[in-house]
C-alpha cells in the first residue's frame, strides 16, 4: 500500500467518524434485535440469516453455513494486498434474563449476557465503514462471525472449515464489551490477556454403608473433602506466585439421605492458567494428588480431564498497531494498557495460535445509566454508545495493518 500523508489519513479518519455517526441509531437497532432473539452455540440460524442477509444486501461477499451456523464476509480492496480479519461471536447464554427493558429477550431460558449481540453490531458497524471507503483499502478485509463461543467451541470448527484461507489472514482482530470498565475506554495488552479454561471430572469411588458404622466404609464424602482442599495447596504451595493459577471446585455431590455414607462422590470444577506450558502440567500434578489420597484409604477413582480452550495470547506487533489505531481515533485519555490479565476463557485463542492478532477489551459501564453488571449476570447490558466508537476503532486498525 503506497504510504498515506498525514492529511488524508486525517481526512480519511473525518470520513470514518462521519460514517460511524450517521449508522449509529442503525447499529443499535441491530443490537437490540439480536438481543431480543438470543440463540444458543451452533443454534444461531436466525441470527446467522439475519448477518448474512444483511451484509449481503450491502453487496459483500457472503459464505454462509461455515462451521454449522457461522457467517464470513468479504470486502476486496481495489489493489492487492494482505487480508486482515475482525471476529464477532454471536451466540448466547442459557441465563434468564430479568431485565426490564424494550428489547428484553423474548426466548425464555436464553439471554445475550455475554454481550455477543454487541460484538457483531459492532463488526456489522466496521463492515459497513469499510464497505463504503472500499476504493482506499488495498488488501481484503474479511468478518468472521462465530457460532458457539460459550459453548462447546467454534473457532476450532470454523478454523478447520478454512476461514483463515482464501485468502489468508494474515492478522486479526477481536473484542469483548468489558462490564467493569468504563464506557468509551479501550484496553489493550500483549502477550497473555486470558487464562486457558479446563474442566476437571472426578468420581471417587469408596464403599458405601451405615452411617453409624463409618469403619466398615470406605467414606468417599471424606475423601473428596481431602482433595478440594489439598488441590487448593498445589495452587499455595507448589505454583510459582508469579504464575497465575486458579483450581474451582464447584460441584460436588455424594448420597442421597442423612444416615447412609454414599458409595461415591463425584466432583467437577475449572483449572485455569495464563501460562500454556504450565496447563500441560497440571492434570499429571492434579492426578498425583487424588492418587496420593484416595490409595491410603483404599478408594479408587475415574478421572476425566478435559483440556477445553488455551490461553489467549496477544501479539505484541499487533497489539501496538492496534493500540495506535484506537489513540488515533479516541484520544489517548481513552486507550489503556491492561494492568493484568482476566482469568476467564475464550476460543479466539484458536484463532491467535494460527494468526497474529489481539483481543481488546471495550468499555461499556455506565453507571448514570444504570449499567453496572458484569458479564454472564441476568441484568447485563451495555451502553450503546460503544456501538459508534468501536466500529471506527476496528476500521482504522484495519487500515492501519493493512498499511504494514
Amino acid at each position: 500500500m503506497v504510504k498515506m500523508e498525514q492529511a488524508e489519513k486525517t481526512d480519511l479518519l473525518a470520513r470514518m467518524k462521519a460514517l460511524a455517526h450517521a449508522q449509529h441509531a442503525e447499529l443499535v437497532n441491530i443490537r437490540r434485535h439480536l438481543h431480543e432473539n438470543p440463540e444458543l452455540g451452533f443454534e444461531e440460524v436466525a441470527t446467522a440469516q439475519y448477518i448474512a442477509d444483511y451484509l449481503a444486501g450491502l453487496g459483500l461477499e457472503v459464505t454462509r453455513q461455515v462451521a454449522k451456523t457461522g457467517v464470513v464476509a468479504l470486502i476486496r480492496g481495489v489493489q492487492p494486498g494482505k487480508t486482515v480479519a475482525i471476529r464477532a461471536d454471536m451466540d448466547a447464554l442459557p441465563i434468564q434474563e430479568l431485565n426490564e427493558v424494550p428489547y428484553k429477550s423474548k426466548h425464555p431460558g436464553k439471554m445475550h449476557a455475554c454481550g455477543h449481540d454487541a460484538h457483531v453490531a459492532a463488526a456489522i458497524g466496521a463492515a459497513r465503514i469499510l464497505w463504503e471507503l472500499r476504493d482506499q483499502i488495498n488488501g481484503n478485509v474479511k468478518f468472521i462471525f462465530q457460532p458457539a463461543e460459550e459453548a462447546p467451541g467454534g473457532a476450532e470448527p470454523m478454523i478447520a472449515a478454512g476461514v483463515l484461507e482464501n485468502p489468508t489472514v494474515d492478522a486479526i482482530i477481536g473484542g469483548h464489551v468489558w462490564g467493569g470498565l468504563e464506557s468509551g475506554i479501550i484496553e489493550v495488552m500483549s502477550g497473555p490477556t486470558m487464562a486457558s479454561s479446563d474442566i476437571i471430572r472426578l468420581k471417587i469411588i469408596g464403599k458405601g454403608g451405615h452411617a453409624a458404622q463409618p469403619h466398615t466404609t470406605i467414606d468417599p464424602i471424606v475423601i473428596a473433602s481431602e482433595i478440594v482442599g489439598a488441590l487448593q495447596k498445589l495452587v499455595s504451595r507448589q505454583t510459582d506466585p508469579f504464575e497465575s493459577v486458579v483450581i474451582s471446585i464447584c460441584s460436588f455431590h455424594a448420597g442421597d439421605v442423612f444416615n447412609v455414607i454414599p458409595h461415591s462422590a463425584y466432583l467437577e470444577g475449572a483449572v485455569r492458567t495464563l501460562n500454556n506450558e504450565l496447563r500441560q502440567e497440571l492434570p499429571q500434578k492434579i492426578e498425583k494428588i487424588i492418587r496420593g489420597i484416595t490409595e491410603p484409604y483404599g478408594a479408587t477413582y475415574e478421572l476425566d480431564y478435559y483440556l477445553g480452550y488455551p490461553v489467549t495470547v496477544n501479539d505484541p506487533g499487533v497489539t501496538e498497531t492496534v493500540r495506535k489505531a484506537a489513540v488515533s481515533v479516541l484520544g489517548a485519555d481513552k486507550v489503556r494498557v491492561a494492568a493484568r490479565a482476566s482469568m476467564g476463557g475464550e476460543d479466539y485463542a484458536y484463532f491467535l495460535n494460527k494468526v497474529p492478532g489481539t483481543y481488546i477489551r471495550i468499555g461499556t459501564r455506565n453507571p448514570e445509566k444504570g449499567i453496572c453488571q458484569e458479564m454472564h449476570h441476568p441484568r447485563f447490558d451495555i451502553d450503546e454508545a460503544v456501538l459508534e466508537l468501536t466500529p471506527v476503532v476496528y476500521a482504522q486498525a484495519a487500515f492501519d495493518l493493512l498499511a504494514e
